[in-house]
């Protein structure tokens, strides 16, 4: 019996994803107002930033599984900062504080800057509705 391998694993999904949010970034640094195209987008990103916390998390598990506890411990603290800035940006977009977006993308750029983007391989429709799905989520406060 052969040793099956998983060709989609969460490293692969989690480089697949950052990969987005760089796109992403290059593409908003070229615009100039926000429109509902920036703000499609940056819903995107609050969704990538989530699919990577939860890849992180059930990469986390598969290594305490294993007993490697510091391993695991150290994933988690490598990529504590994408479940934060997912809250940060879902507040920011809640909240209607787009001028808090160019602080944003300064803080962003830095952990994106290994990427190369020579050529834009990502769909505007990859984003597209982003938004609206988001504020669907909004929960309601009277």
């Amino acid at each position: 019996m052969s040793r099956v391998i998983n060709t989609d694993s969460t490293g692969k999904q989690r480089n697949q994803l950052m990969r987005t949010v760089a796109e992403i970034l290059r593409r908003l640094s070229q615009k100039q107002n926000i429109d509902a195209e920036v703000q499609d987008m940056v819903a995107m990103l609050v969704y990538c930033f989530r699919e990577v916390e939860a890849g992180i998390e059930q990469s986390a598990a598969a290594w305490e599984k294993r007993d490697y506890w510091m391993k695991a411990e150290e994933l988690r603290q490598r990529w504590g900062w994408a479940s934060d800035t997912a809250d940060q940006l879902q507040a920011m977009i809640y909240n209607d504080n787009w001028s808090q977006l160019p602080q944003m993308m300064v803080k962003l750029l830095p952990r994106v800057a290994d990427i190369k983007v020579t050529k834009m391989t990502r769909s505007e429709s990859m984003w597209e509705g982003a938004y609206d799905r988001l504020l669907r989520e909004k929960p309601n406060r009277s």
